[in-house]
């Protein structure tokens, strides 16, 4: 691979660690590509934040093919990851510290698995407010770390698959195919308030996007050893 190919452009499936930002993985991307070849300038986006507590596919498109990224962004999504029932935080995630406890004892593995089916299809939901979300020019977690309540309008997403792969209490592990725009912690919350009890995602990785696989991406260091013996 030469800096021209990279300039040209690439499509590069990279396995985003736990911890890092997607913003972190295209900077880092950026300045191997910059080193290696010695250019000033090199255009790299990615297709579809991962947050960082997230793991897996982040499409990275380097020089001119990043006007392909909002076609990859269009497109469906898929995720594994794990529910943990009885307990919810402000960001629906483990970004922030449990809020509020809850009994699951009556919870059953029939009532879980039959809990899915409301959420397939076209469905309303409302993004959870420590997002990047924009309202009034500022990102929604401003106004979450202010203390500040907002308004968050629903949006309609589809969710065209929804599978519980085991259970194993307050533990649920799920696979999840979306659309675009869909929050899979939204999700979690609202399984959780559909059995009137109280969730959290605690896991998450994204295995597809499209046609990509998590199966054929590679490590951030993988990629640094590979631009180096280009």
């Amino acid at each position: 691979m030469t800096a021209e190919d990279y300039q040209t452009g690439q499509v590069i499936l990279i396995d985003k660690p736990l911890e890092w930002t997607s913003f972190q993985v295209v900077n880092k991307v950026r300045w191997l590509i910059r080193k290696q070849f010695d250019v000033k300038k090199i255009k790299v986006g990615h297709a579809g934040t991962l947050d960082p507590l997230a793991t897996g596919l982040l499409i990275l498109c380097t020089g001119k093919f990043t006007k392909k990224i909002e076609t990859f962004q269009a497109q469906q999504k898929e995720y594994t990851g794990t529910i943990t029932l009885g307990a919810t935080t402000p960001s629906y995630d483990l970004e922030t510290a449990i809020d509020e406890h809850f009994d699951i004892s009556g919870i059953s593995s029939e009532k879980i698995i039959a809990n899915t089916k409301q959420f397939v299809g076209e469905i309303q939901q409302q993004p959870p407010v420590f997002s990047a979300l924009k309202k009034e020019g500022k990102r929604l977690y401003e106004f979450a770390r202010a203390g500040e309540k907002v308004d968050i309008p629903t949006r309609t997403i589809h969710i065209s698959e929804f599978e519980i792969t085991n259970i194993n209490l307050p533990k649920v592990d799920f696979r999840v195919a979306c659309s675009k725009g869909t929050y899979i912690r939204s999700l979690a919350y609202d399984f959780g308030k559909a059995l009137n009890n109280g969730a959290h995602l605690s896991e998450l990785r994204r295995t597809k996007i499209g046609e990509f696989n998590v199966n054929a991406a590679i490590s951030i260091e993988e990629f640094e050893v590979s631009i180096k013996n280009s």
